[in-house]
């Protein structure tokens, strides 16, 4: 007995060349892209502490903004001017900000890079506000 076998069509067949030529700088960043800063952040005591890796990136290239509540990371990663036969290395500026969380001294800030670890810590000290109970009138 014969078997027919039904053969789906894909009606835009050009659609998977079309992602195979997508140009690379349009493409989410990976691990090792320059632009993809990898964090972590957390509280400790009466600290937030951000930390960020930079490896390859010297402190004297690395600027820390806090400003309206959002602490920024800029750095650049140089290249050197020698003749290659190979980089994988990527080379640029990068950027990242976060979100300071409630009650933090923007005026208590203190920074460190060791070893291409950025380490950000600002001080809690405002401490937290009380919730406000609003009272609700019914408008006549």
């Amino acid at each position: 007995m014969a078997t027919l076998t039904r053969r789906q069509r894909f009606p835009f067949p050009e659609i998977p060349e079309w992602f195979e030529s997508f140009p690379a700088r349009f493409t989410m960043p990976t691990m090792g892209d320059l632009s993809a800063v990898r964090i972590e952040d957390y509280t400790e005591g009466d600290r937030y502490v951000m930390r960020a890796e930079l490896s390859g990136v010297s402190p004297e290239d690395i600027d820390v903004v806090i400003s309206e509540g959002m602490l920024t990371i800029r750095a650049e990663r140089t290249e050197r001017d020698v003749e290659k036969n190979r980089s994988e290395i990527r080379y640029g500026s990068l950027s990242r900000s976060v979100t300071l969380p409630p009650g933090a001294n923007e005026d208590d800030v203190r920074a460190d890079c060791t070893n291409g670890m950025l380490t950000v810590s600002v001080g809690l000290g405002r401490g937290k506000e009380e919730a406000k109970h609003i009272e609700v009138k019914h408008g006549t």
